[in-house]
């Protein structure tokens, strides 16, 4: 069930210089106004990311071995250019509305929850300026009061996109490595996160690598689902 949300953005010195407009309607003086942000919360549907089917509370009956996910919604419209803007344009102050439209589809997990971002190749954070992902994780750990840790690391600069499936699964099977400067526990809840889900390789090979490790209870928060194979 969607919660309400709050614009809680104060606007910093940039902004009075130069206030942000609505990436929506245009509105000066938020980059994302809680209109539009409610729209966006409103065209949310339960589908699993796997097969792309409509779900009841995020379990697919077809695909039973995928653990619990939270899909804030498709990579299309409003949204989708949203997420690109942050992703490829480096709107920083998207970060945190992105974050509380994740939020608003989170459940009520357990207090010793640990935000786990997936990592970003490192020159995708020197050319873009930012790492997208860690900095939603980083709003959504303050605004879910969790405990954010770099349980992962990136183990090669495996480029992704713009190869098949398959190239994906085997690509992703070698990304990422366990920091050996982290510990986990069994009886801890891992909330693994990223921006988008397209073939689910990154996240599912992530959550081999948790659950071989020793984490008995992962769960996955996916801001936006690709419909593209």
């Amino acid at each position: 069930m969607p919660k309400n949300v709050k614009n809680t953005t104060f606007p910093g010195p940039l902004d009075l210089i130069a206030p942000h407009s609505c990436r929506g309607c245009g509105r000066i003086g938020e980059v994302l106004c809680d209109r539009c942000k409610k729209h966006i919360i409103s065209m949310h549907a339960d589908i699993c990311p796997n097969c792309k089917q409509p779900t009841t509370h995020n379990i697919c009956s077809n695909c039973k071995d995928l653990p619990p996910v939270y899909i804030a919604g498709e990579r299309t419209g409003l949204f989708g250019n949203l997420i690109h803007d942050y992703k490829y344009h480096s709107i920083r102050a998207l970060a945190y509305p992105l974050a509380e439209i994740m939020h608003n589809f989170l459940p009520t997990l357990p207090p010793d929850t640990i935000i786990i971002p997936l990592p970003t190749i490192s020159k995708h954070i020197r050319s873009r300026g930012l790492d997208h992902t860690y900095l939603i994780a980083k709003h959504l750990a303050k605004l879910h009061h969790c405990e954010l840790k770099h349980l992962l690391l990136r183990a090669q600069n495996t480029v992704q996109v713009g190869t098949n499936r398959s190239d994906r699964i085997r690509q992703a099977n070698h990304a990422y490595t366990i920091n050996p400067k982290t510990t986990i526990d069994k009886n801890t809840t891992y909330l693994l996160l990223d921006d988008v889900w397209t073939t689910g390789a990154s996240m599912l090979s992530a959550t081999n690598l948790l659950r071989a490790n020793g984490a008995a209870k992962v769960h996955l928060a996916i801001l936006s689902l690709s419909r593209i194979d």
